[in-house]
């Protein structure tokens, strides 16, 4: 199990971008993480006013973020930055509001050096509520940086 504070020496997302709260399971090619969703989200504010609904863009975040979570603790050397490449087969099944806890798993389909291709849910007490396929792309950190200037 990782707690929030082993998550944020893995990932480099902070709030209000940091969609894992703790990882459940760890195995080379499978993960299950889980995310609490609670009232105080910023998008609640417009997403919707008097009917919030976690954006389903957001879910489809998490999941690459959980699956960033496995990508990146298996690395070793300078360090890395993922970076969602591809998002398929989403669907959604069930809106996502306040008080849920989302539970994601996520199983590597294909890895290479640069690349890793996952697919996953989410469920919501035993409900599937989001699944998609992502591909993640790897990047040194000081690489992506530099490029940008």
């Amino acid at each position: 199990m990782l707690d929030i504070q082993a998550i944020k020496r893995i990932l480099p997302h902070r709030y209000p971008m940091l969609l894992v709260d703790r990882i459940l399971e760890f195995e080379p090619e499978r993960i299950v993480g889980i995310k609490n969703v609670t009232g105080n989200e910023p998008f609640f504010v417009g997403h919707f006013p008097d009917y919030p609904v976690m954006p389903g863009v957001l879910v489809i975040e998490a999941m690459a973020q959980v699956a960033g979570v496995l990508v990146l603790s298996q690395l070793q050397g300078p360090q890395k930055v993922v970076f969602l490449a591809t998002i398929d087969q989403a669907k959604f099944r069930r809106p996502v509001v306040p008080g849920d806890q989302l539970r994601i798993e996520m199983r590597v389909i294909k890895r290479k050096a640069k690349v890793a291709k996952m697919s996953g849910m989410a469920t919501v007490d035993g409900k599937i509520v989001a699944e998609a396929e992502v591909m993640c792309k790897l990047a040194d950190l000081g690489a992506e940086l530099a490029a940008e200037e």
